[in-house]
């Protein structure tokens, strides 16, 4: 029997959704500290193979959930194109700043991400054996746009700032910086399906702040290109989008892009996003974070709601965006019991 979750990415409709949710393994999950601890820092056990597995697995042992994704981090992509990379305890990831149009030439060339790697492809391998027979694997990637604001700011920036003045002032070398990143997140997105994943998803973390043409060349475009690309390489590989905080943009990006799946970031509406989203395919999400933190009856009634408002098309239950390290585990056990009743 076909896998819960790759049956909802081809277009079947169910009672009862199949459920993951981003960054379900982390920091909310006693296990997952230790096993970190164990590892002695976030980058180390991003490339611990046996490490990376476990914590990937943890949360399926708990919670039973349909597909797990793969452990890893997005800034590992800049990482094999050249750029250094550390982590700050408590404030998140720090890139060496990509600050002139001298350091985009002197980045590493796409198929870098073969070799350094590696070590991800082996825990992607070690999981399509451990996972159990129901559970999809899941890789992933962050999209080009979301990527370049890490690498020219060298650290997460509240309005994406950096990057969009450097794409102003120096368009040709920002735009040989999309193609770069584009280029080695087929490539990465390509190794980790030949080492077994099943389904990929992009992570545009950041796309809501691009406007007008801007969106369609630097999010939607490098979307549609990476796709294609996927889609020639392995047939059949189902492909999930997530242009956060696109707002009235989401409608018609399954068709723009031919992604599979367009995942929902929680500022949007569930009836209208069913209405003018859904209509093109499958949808993911969209229940909001805090809730995994405050639970309660609030938790259970916008689980239905969310089901309800999905269920006259396929959908894949999630969060609008990662659960966060203050979140419940009990509140996620309550999410799941809610939404298969």
């Amino acid at each position: 029997m076909t896998k819960k979750l790759l049956r909802a990415l081809g277009g079947e409709v169910m009672d009862v959704p199949p459920a993951w949710m981003m960054r379900q393994a982390g920091r909310y999950l006693p296990e997952y500290r230790e096993t970190r601890a164990k590892a002695g820092d976030f980058l180390s056990l991003c490339y611990n193979p046996e490490l990376a597995a476990e914590v990937t697995l943890q949360p399926i042992r708990r919670f039973g959930f349909d597909g797990a994704i793969l452990f890893a981090d997005i800034l590992l992509v800049p990482q094999a194109l050249g750029a250094d990379l550390w982590f700050v305890t408590g404030e998140g990831p720090r890139l060496s700043p990509i600050e002139t149009p001298e350091g985009v030439a002197a980045l590493k060339p796409a198929d870098a991400v073969h070799d350094t790697l590696s070590p991800i492809y082996e825990t992607v391998r070690i999981l399509s054996r451990e996972l159990p027979d129901d559970v999809a694997l899941i890789g992933f990637a962050g999209a080009p746009w979301t990527v370049a604001t890490y690498m020219i700011a060298g650290r997460g920036t509240p309005d994406q700032g950096p990057a969009h003045a450097f794409k102003e002032a120096h368009r040709p070398a920002f735009d040989a910086l999309m193609e770069r990143i584009t280029e080695a997140t087929i490539e990465y997105l390509s190794a980790q399906v030949d080492a077994g994943a099943e389904v990929v998803k992009i992570f545009d973390s950041w796309a809501g702040s691009l406007k007008g043409d801007d969106f369609l060349r630097y999010s939607q475009e490098p979307a549609a290109r990476i796709t294609a690309a996927l889609k020639e390489r392995h047939s059949g590989i189902p492909v999930i989008a997530f242009p956060r905080e696109a707002g009235e943009r989401y409608v018609g990006f399954h068709n723009a892009t031919g992604a599979d799946c367009v995942a929902l970031d929680n500022s949007v509406d569930p009836e209208w996003a069913a209405a003018n989203v859904q209509v093109s395919g499958c949808v993911q999400g969209n229940l909001a974070p805090g809730h995994m933190v405050t639970g309660g009856q609030a938790l259970v009634d916008e689980v239905r709601r969310i089901r309800d408002a999905f269920s006259g098309g396929p959908h894949v239950f999630n969060l609008g965006h990662g659960i966060t390290p203050d979140a419940d585990p009990d509140n996620v056990t309550l999410m799941l019991e809610t939404l298969r009743g």
